[in-house]
Protein backbone atom coordinates (compact mmCIF):
# COMPACT_ATOMS: atom_id res chain seq x y z
CA UNK A 1 0.00 0.00 0.00
CA UNK A 2 2.83 2.37 0.87
CA UNK A 3 4.60 1.65 -2.42
CA UNK A 4 1.38 2.37 -4.32
CA UNK A 5 0.96 5.66 -2.46
CA UNK A 6 4.54 6.66 -3.28
CA UNK A 7 3.91 5.95 -6.97
CA UNK A 8 0.76 8.08 -6.95
CA UNK A 9 2.53 10.96 -5.20
CA UNK A 10 5.48 10.73 -7.59
CA UNK A 11 3.13 10.81 -10.58
CA UNK A 12 1.32 13.87 -9.21
CA UNK A 13 4.59 15.71 -8.57
CA UNK A 14 5.83 14.80 -12.02
CA UNK A 15 2.68 16.18 -13.62
CA UNK A 16 3.01 19.37 -11.59
CA UNK A 17 6.64 19.81 -12.66
CA UNK A 18 5.70 19.31 -16.31
CA UNK A 19 2.92 21.89 -16.11
CA UNK A 20 3.57 25.19 -17.89
CA UNK A 21 4.90 27.51 -15.20
CA UNK A 22 3.45 30.52 -17.04
CA UNK A 23 -0.09 29.16 -17.19
CA UNK A 24 -2.72 31.46 -15.67
CA UNK A 25 -5.40 30.17 -13.28
CA UNK A 26 -8.69 29.18 -14.88
CA UNK A 27 -10.96 32.15 -15.54
CA UNK A 28 -8.12 34.71 -15.62
CA UNK A 29 -6.49 36.25 -18.68
CA UNK A 30 -3.97 38.77 -19.98
CA UNK A 31 -5.23 41.71 -22.00
CA UNK A 32 -2.90 42.36 -24.95
CA UNK A 33 -2.67 45.33 -27.31
CA UNK A 34 -5.01 46.76 -28.47
CA UNK A 35 -7.61 45.11 -26.16
CA UNK A 36 -5.91 46.45 -23.04
CA UNK A 37 -6.18 49.99 -24.38
CA UNK A 38 -9.80 49.37 -25.31
CA UNK A 39 -10.52 48.24 -21.74
CA UNK A 40 -8.88 51.37 -20.33
CA UNK A 41 -10.80 53.58 -22.76
CA UNK A 42 -14.09 51.89 -21.92
CA UNK A 43 -13.47 52.43 -18.21
CA UNK A 44 -12.66 56.10 -18.77
CA UNK A 45 -15.66 56.68 -21.04
CA UNK A 46 -18.06 55.32 -18.44
CA UNK A 47 -16.31 57.23 -15.64
CA UNK A 48 -16.68 60.47 -17.62
CA UNK A 49 -20.43 59.90 -17.99
CA UNK A 50 -20.84 59.33 -14.26
CA UNK A 51 -18.70 62.36 -13.39
CA UNK A 52 -20.78 64.44 -15.79
CA UNK A 53 -23.86 63.67 -13.69
CA UNK A 54 -22.20 64.72 -10.44
CA UNK A 55 -21.04 61.30 -9.18
CA UNK A 56 -17.73 61.63 -7.35
CA UNK A 57 -15.21 58.83 -7.77
CA UNK A 58 -14.15 56.65 -4.84
CA UNK A 59 -11.57 53.88 -5.00
CA UNK A 60 -11.77 51.25 -2.22
CA UNK A 61 -8.95 48.71 -1.84
CA UNK A 62 -8.98 45.34 -3.59
CA UNK A 63 -8.68 43.54 -0.23
CA UNK A 64 -10.46 44.09 3.08
CA UNK A 65 -10.95 42.13 6.24
CA UNK A 66 -13.41 39.35 5.52
CA UNK A 67 -15.68 40.26 8.42
CA UNK A 68 -16.16 43.82 7.13
CA UNK A 69 -17.11 42.65 3.64
CA UNK A 70 -19.22 39.67 4.64
CA UNK A 71 -21.55 41.38 7.11
CA UNK A 72 -22.45 44.04 4.55
CA UNK A 73 -23.17 41.72 1.65
CA UNK A 74 -26.87 41.06 2.38
CA UNK A 75 -27.87 38.64 -0.34
CA UNK A 76 -24.55 38.71 -2.20
CA UNK A 77 -22.81 35.32 -2.11
CA UNK A 78 -19.89 35.86 0.25
CA UNK A 79 -18.69 32.32 -0.50
CA UNK A 80 -17.57 33.70 -3.87
CA UNK A 81 -14.76 35.67 -2.21
CA UNK A 82 -11.16 34.48 -2.31
CA UNK A 83 -9.59 34.61 1.14
CA UNK A 84 -6.06 35.11 2.42
CA UNK A 85 -4.50 35.64 5.85
CA UNK A 86 -3.08 39.07 6.65
CA UNK A 87 0.54 38.44 7.77
CA UNK A 88 0.42 41.60 9.91
CA UNK A 89 -2.82 41.18 11.90
CA UNK A 90 -3.19 37.40 11.35
CA UNK A 91 -6.86 38.08 10.50
CA UNK A 92 -8.61 36.66 7.46
CA UNK A 93 -8.85 39.05 4.52
CA UNK A 94 -10.96 38.68 1.37
CA UNK A 95 -10.48 39.86 -2.19
CA UNK A 96 -13.59 41.82 -3.16
CA UNK A 97 -16.15 40.17 -5.42
CA UNK A 98 -18.37 43.27 -5.42
CA UNK A 99 -17.51 46.95 -5.01
CA UNK A 100 -21.03 48.10 -4.09
CA UNK A 101 -20.69 46.91 -0.50
CA UNK A 102 -17.39 48.77 -0.18
CA UNK A 103 -19.01 52.00 -1.34
CA UNK A 104 -21.69 51.44 1.29
CA UNK A 105 -19.00 51.16 3.96
CA UNK A 106 -17.35 54.38 2.76
CA UNK A 107 -20.72 56.20 2.73
CA UNK A 108 -21.64 55.20 6.28
CA UNK A 109 -18.19 55.69 7.83
CA UNK A 110 -15.77 58.17 6.25
CA UNK A 111 -18.61 60.06 4.50
CA UNK A 112 -21.29 59.58 7.15
CA UNK A 113 -21.54 63.32 7.74
CA UNK A 114 -21.48 64.33 4.06
CA UNK A 115 -24.66 66.01 2.78
CA UNK A 116 -27.32 63.77 1.23
CA UNK A 117 -28.04 62.85 -1.45
CA UNK A 118 -24.50 61.51 -1.73
CA UNK A 119 -23.51 60.58 -5.28
CA UNK A 120 -20.54 58.21 -5.56
CA UNK A 121 -19.07 56.31 -8.51
CA UNK A 122 -16.44 53.59 -8.81
CA UNK A 123 -14.58 51.51 -11.38
CA UNK A 124 -12.30 48.58 -10.70
CA UNK A 125 -11.62 44.87 -10.96
CA UNK A 126 -13.43 42.27 -8.88
CA UNK A 127 -12.54 38.62 -8.39
CA UNK A 128 -14.75 35.60 -7.85
CA UNK A 129 -13.42 32.45 -6.23
CA UNK A 130 -14.92 30.24 -8.93
CA UNK A 131 -16.58 30.58 -12.32
CA UNK A 132 -19.65 29.03 -13.91
CA UNK A 133 -20.91 28.33 -17.42
CA UNK A 134 -22.74 31.65 -17.64
CA UNK A 135 -19.77 33.65 -16.31
CA UNK A 136 -16.56 31.70 -17.08
CA UNK A 137 -14.40 34.71 -16.21
CA UNK A 138 -13.37 35.05 -12.57
CA UNK A 139 -11.94 38.56 -12.86
CA UNK A 140 -14.03 41.31 -14.43
CA UNK A 141 -14.43 45.06 -14.54
CA UNK A 142 -17.21 46.52 -12.40
CA UNK A 143 -18.30 50.13 -12.98
CA UNK A 144 -21.13 51.72 -11.07
CA UNK A 145 -22.81 54.59 -9.30
CA UNK A 146 -24.64 54.84 -5.99
CA UNK A 147 -27.10 57.56 -5.00
CA UNK A 148 -27.21 57.41 -1.21
CA UNK A 149 -29.85 58.90 1.06
CA UNK A 150 -32.76 58.68 -1.40
CA UNK A 151 -34.64 55.83 -3.08
CA UNK A 152 -37.70 57.66 -4.45
CA UNK A 153 -38.97 57.75 -8.03
CA UNK A 154 -36.79 60.72 -8.97
CA UNK A 155 -33.70 58.85 -7.76
CA UNK A 156 -34.75 55.75 -9.72
CA UNK A 157 -35.26 57.83 -12.86
CA UNK A 158 -31.83 59.43 -12.54
CA UNK A 159 -29.89 56.27 -11.78
CA UNK A 160 -31.43 54.32 -14.66
CA UNK A 161 -30.90 57.11 -17.18
CA UNK A 162 -27.25 57.42 -16.13
CA UNK A 163 -26.73 53.66 -16.45
CA UNK A 164 -28.23 53.63 -19.96
CA UNK A 165 -26.16 56.66 -20.98
CA UNK A 166 -22.94 55.02 -19.75
CA UNK A 167 -23.61 51.82 -21.67
CA UNK A 168 -24.52 53.76 -24.81
CA UNK A 169 -21.30 55.76 -24.57
CA UNK A 170 -19.38 52.49 -24.17
CA UNK A 171 -20.79 51.22 -27.47
CA UNK A 172 -23.80 49.12 -26.43
CA UNK A 173 -26.49 48.90 -29.11
CA UNK A 174 -30.25 48.38 -28.87
CA UNK A 175 -30.37 48.44 -25.07
CA UNK A 176 -33.18 46.65 -23.24
CA UNK A 177 -34.15 47.51 -19.65
CA UNK A 178 -36.00 44.77 -17.75
CA UNK A 179 -37.77 46.19 -14.69
CA UNK A 180 -38.71 44.20 -11.61
CA UNK A 181 -40.28 44.59 -8.15
CA UNK A 182 -37.99 42.59 -5.84
CA UNK A 183 -40.26 42.90 -2.77
CA UNK A 184 -43.58 42.23 -4.55
CA UNK A 185 -44.23 39.00 -2.62
CA UNK A 186 -43.49 40.62 0.74
CA UNK A 187 -45.77 43.55 -0.15
CA UNK A 188 -48.70 41.34 -1.16
CA UNK A 189 -48.17 38.86 1.67
CA UNK A 190 -48.38 41.67 4.22
CA UNK A 191 -51.88 42.75 3.20
CA UNK A 192 -53.72 41.82 0.01
CA UNK A 193 -52.68 38.14 -0.26
CA UNK A 194 -51.69 37.10 3.28
CA UNK A 195 -49.12 34.34 3.73
CA UNK A 196 -47.69 32.77 6.83
CA UNK A 197 -44.07 33.70 7.36
CA UNK A 198 -42.85 30.17 6.63
CA UNK A 199 -44.68 30.11 3.27
CA UNK A 200 -43.29 33.37 1.85
CA UNK A 201 -40.00 31.77 0.81
CA UNK A 202 -41.87 28.87 -0.85
CA UNK A 203 -44.00 31.25 -2.91
CA UNK A 204 -40.90 33.21 -3.92
CA UNK A 205 -39.27 29.96 -5.05
CA UNK A 206 -42.23 28.93 -7.23
CA UNK A 207 -42.39 32.40 -8.78
CA UNK A 208 -38.64 32.29 -9.45
CA UNK A 209 -39.11 29.05 -11.38
CA UNK A 210 -42.35 30.29 -13.01
CA UNK A 211 -44.12 27.19 -11.66
CA UNK A 212 -47.89 27.75 -11.77
CA UNK A 213 -48.56 24.22 -10.54
CA UNK A 214 -46.29 24.73 -7.56
CA UNK A 215 -48.18 27.86 -6.55
CA UNK A 216 -51.50 26.01 -6.74
CA UNK A 217 -50.10 23.19 -4.61
CA UNK A 218 -49.04 25.74 -1.99
CA UNK A 219 -52.55 27.18 -1.92
CA UNK A 220 -51.23 30.48 -3.27
CA UNK A 221 -53.24 30.69 -6.50
CA UNK A 222 -53.85 34.41 -5.98
CA UNK A 223 -50.18 34.89 -6.91
CA UNK A 224 -50.61 33.19 -10.30
CA UNK A 225 -51.43 36.40 -12.24
CA UNK A 226 -47.94 37.69 -11.43
CA UNK A 227 -46.55 35.03 -13.78
CA UNK A 228 -48.42 36.57 -16.68
CA UNK A 229 -47.64 40.21 -15.90
CA UNK A 230 -44.36 40.02 -17.79
CA UNK A 231 -43.10 40.90 -21.25
CA UNK A 232 -43.27 44.21 -23.10
CA UNK A 233 -43.74 46.98 -20.56
CA UNK A 234 -47.01 48.51 -21.80
CA UNK A 235 -48.91 45.22 -21.89
CA UNK A 236 -47.27 43.77 -18.77
CA UNK A 237 -47.99 46.81 -16.62
CA UNK A 238 -51.66 46.64 -17.65
CA UNK A 239 -51.83 43.02 -16.50
CA UNK A 240 -50.15 43.99 -13.24
CA UNK A 241 -52.73 46.74 -12.72
CA UNK A 242 -55.53 44.22 -13.23
CA UNK A 243 -54.42 42.17 -10.24
CA UNK A 244 -56.87 42.88 -7.42
CA UNK A 245 -54.43 43.65 -4.63
CA UNK A 246 -56.37 46.26 -2.69
CA UNK A 247 -54.16 49.02 -4.17
CA UNK A 248 -51.16 47.62 -2.30
CA UNK A 249 -49.16 47.77 -5.54
CA UNK A 250 -50.51 51.14 -6.66
CA UNK A 251 -47.48 53.23 -5.66
CA UNK A 252 -45.04 50.73 -7.16
CA UNK A 253 -46.93 50.56 -10.45
CA UNK A 254 -47.02 54.35 -10.58
CA UNK A 255 -43.29 54.45 -9.90
CA UNK A 256 -42.50 51.96 -12.66
CA UNK A 257 -44.54 53.97 -15.16
CA UNK A 258 -42.74 57.17 -14.22
CA UNK A 259 -39.33 55.51 -14.54
CA UNK A 260 -40.11 53.92 -17.92
CA UNK A 261 -41.48 57.20 -19.30
CA UNK A 262 -38.12 58.99 -18.88
CA UNK A 263 -36.04 56.49 -20.89
CA UNK A 264 -34.93 57.30 -24.46
CA UNK A 265 -37.29 56.16 -27.23
CA UNK A 266 -34.71 53.75 -28.66
CA UNK A 267 -34.52 51.79 -25.38
CA UNK A 268 -36.76 48.72 -25.12
CA UNK A 269 -38.48 48.36 -21.75
CA UNK A 270 -39.79 45.06 -20.40
CA UNK A 271 -41.27 43.99 -17.07
CA UNK A 272 -40.90 40.87 -14.96
CA UNK A 273 -42.24 41.80 -11.50
CA UNK A 274 -41.21 38.55 -9.81
CA UNK A 275 -37.63 38.31 -11.10
CA UNK A 276 -35.30 38.04 -8.10
CA UNK A 277 -32.07 36.55 -9.43
CA UNK A 278 -29.42 39.13 -8.58
CA UNK A 279 -31.94 41.25 -6.65
CA UNK A 280 -31.91 39.41 -3.33
CA UNK A 281 -30.94 42.55 -1.40
CA UNK A 282 -32.98 45.07 -3.42
CA UNK A 283 -36.17 46.66 -2.08
CA UNK A 284 -39.01 48.17 -4.16
CA UNK A 285 -37.27 48.66 -7.53
CA UNK A 286 -34.79 46.77 -9.66
CA UNK A 287 -33.61 46.56 -13.26
CA UNK A 288 -31.38 44.51 -15.55
CA UNK A 289 -29.60 45.89 -18.62
CA UNK A 290 -29.11 44.01 -21.88
CA UNK A 291 -27.78 44.95 -25.32
CA UNK A 292 -28.03 43.50 -28.81
CA UNK A 293 -25.42 40.88 -29.64
CA UNK A 294 -24.38 40.35 -26.00
CA UNK A 295 -25.29 37.12 -24.24
CA UNK A 296 -26.45 37.77 -20.69
CA UNK A 297 -26.85 41.02 -18.77
CA UNK A 298 -24.41 43.93 -18.91
CA UNK A 299 -25.53 45.30 -15.56
CA UNK A 300 -28.08 45.43 -12.76
CA UNK A 301 -29.34 48.01 -10.33
CA UNK A 302 -32.09 49.06 -7.98
CA UNK A 303 -33.00 50.34 -4.53
CA UNK A 304 -31.58 48.85 -1.34
CA UNK A 305 -30.56 49.61 2.25
CA UNK A 306 -27.02 50.08 3.54
CA UNK A 307 -26.22 48.88 7.09
CA UNK A 308 -24.91 51.87 9.03
CA UNK A 309 -22.94 49.76 11.52
CA UNK A 310 -25.13 50.97 14.38
CA UNK A 311 -28.07 48.62 13.91
CA UNK A 312 -29.82 50.92 11.45
CA UNK A 313 -29.91 51.35 7.68
CA UNK A 314 -29.68 54.09 5.09
CA UNK A 315 -31.64 53.95 1.83
CA UNK A 316 -29.81 54.05 -1.48
CA UNK A 317 -30.26 53.30 -5.15
CA UNK A 318 -27.58 52.43 -7.67
CA UNK A 319 -26.28 50.19 -10.43
CA UNK A 320 -23.31 48.04 -11.39
CA UNK A 321 -22.16 47.52 -14.98
CA UNK A 322 -20.00 44.62 -16.16
CA UNK A 323 -19.04 45.87 -19.65
CA UNK A 324 -16.23 43.44 -20.53
CA UNK A 325 -18.44 41.58 -23.08
CA UNK A 326 -18.54 44.77 -25.17
CA UNK A 327 -14.78 44.41 -25.71
CA UNK A 328 -15.20 40.82 -26.91
CA UNK A 329 -17.30 42.25 -29.74
CA UNK A 330 -14.50 44.52 -30.93
CA UNK A 331 -15.58 47.70 -29.19
CA UNK A 332 -13.37 50.74 -28.59
CA UNK A 333 -10.21 49.72 -30.46
CA UNK A 334 -8.00 52.83 -30.21
CA UNK A 335 -4.62 51.66 -31.46
CA UNK A 336 -5.20 52.42 -35.17
CA UNK A 337 -2.09 52.70 -37.40
CA UNK A 338 -3.50 55.84 -39.09
CA UNK A 339 -2.76 57.88 -35.95
CA UNK A 340 0.66 56.36 -35.25
CA UNK A 341 3.54 58.60 -36.28
CA UNK A 342 7.03 57.19 -36.82
CA UNK A 343 9.90 59.38 -35.58
CA UNK A 344 13.25 58.73 -37.32
CA UNK A 345 16.62 59.07 -35.61
CA UNK A 346 17.56 62.69 -35.01
CA UNK A 347 13.97 63.97 -35.17
CA UNK A 348 13.01 67.32 -33.66
CA UNK A 349 11.60 66.51 -30.16
CA UNK A 350 9.64 69.79 -30.03
CA UNK A 351 7.84 68.97 -33.27
CA UNK A 352 7.19 65.44 -31.99
CA UNK A 353 5.63 66.85 -28.80
CA UNK A 354 3.45 69.18 -30.84
CA UNK A 355 2.08 66.20 -32.77
CA UNK A 356 1.42 64.32 -29.54
CA UNK A 357 -0.47 67.34 -28.26
CA UNK A 358 -2.64 67.09 -31.39
CA UNK A 359 -3.51 63.49 -30.57
CA UNK A 360 -0.88 61.57 -32.51
CA UNK A 361 0.82 58.54 -31.00
CA UNK A 362 4.52 58.69 -31.75
CA UNK A 363 6.93 55.75 -32.02
CA UNK A 364 10.62 56.69 -32.06
CA UNK A 365 13.36 54.78 -33.90
CA UNK A 366 16.14 53.42 -31.73
CA UNK A 367 18.58 52.71 -34.56
CA UNK A 368 18.85 53.35 -38.30
CA UNK A 369 17.33 49.99 -39.22
CA UNK A 370 13.93 50.80 -37.70
CA UNK A 371 11.14 51.69 -40.12
CA UNK A 372 7.59 53.04 -39.99
CA UNK A 373 6.24 49.77 -41.39
CA UNK A 374 7.87 47.68 -38.69
CA UNK A 375 6.57 50.08 -36.06
CA UNK A 376 3.04 49.68 -37.48
CA UNK A 377 2.80 53.40 -38.16
CA UNK A 378 0.62 54.87 -40.87
CA UNK A 379 2.67 58.09 -41.03
CA UNK A 380 6.27 59.20 -40.75
CA UNK A 381 7.77 62.51 -39.61
CA UNK A 382 10.03 64.05 -42.27
CA UNK A 383 11.80 67.39 -42.68
CA UNK A 384 8.76 68.58 -44.64
CA UNK A 385 6.22 67.43 -42.08
CA UNK A 386 4.08 64.31 -41.80
CA UNK A 387 4.04 61.88 -44.73
CA UNK A 388 1.69 58.93 -45.17
CA UNK A 389 3.40 55.54 -45.33
CA UNK A 390 2.43 53.34 -48.25
CA UNK A 391 1.15 49.93 -47.27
Amino acid sequence: MRKKLEIVCHSFMGAAMNENADMLPEGLRDRLPPQAESAAALKQICANVLAGHGYDLVSPPMVEFERSLAHRMQGVDNHAMARIVDPVSKRTMAVRSDITVQVGRVATTALADAPRPLRLSYAGQVLRLSSDQLHPERERLQIGAELIGYDNVAAAQEILRVAVEALTAAGAKAITVDLTLPDVVDTLAASAFPLSEDKVADVRRELDTKDAGGLATLGASEYLPLLYAMGGFDEAIKRLEEIDAGKSLESRISGLKAVAATLPDDVTVTLDPTERHGFEYQSWFGFTLYAAGIAGPLGRGGSYAIPDGKGGHEVAIGFSLYPDPLLAHGGIIKNEPARRLFLPLGHDPIKAQNYRDEGWRTVAALDSSHSATEAQCGHELTENGVKAVRA
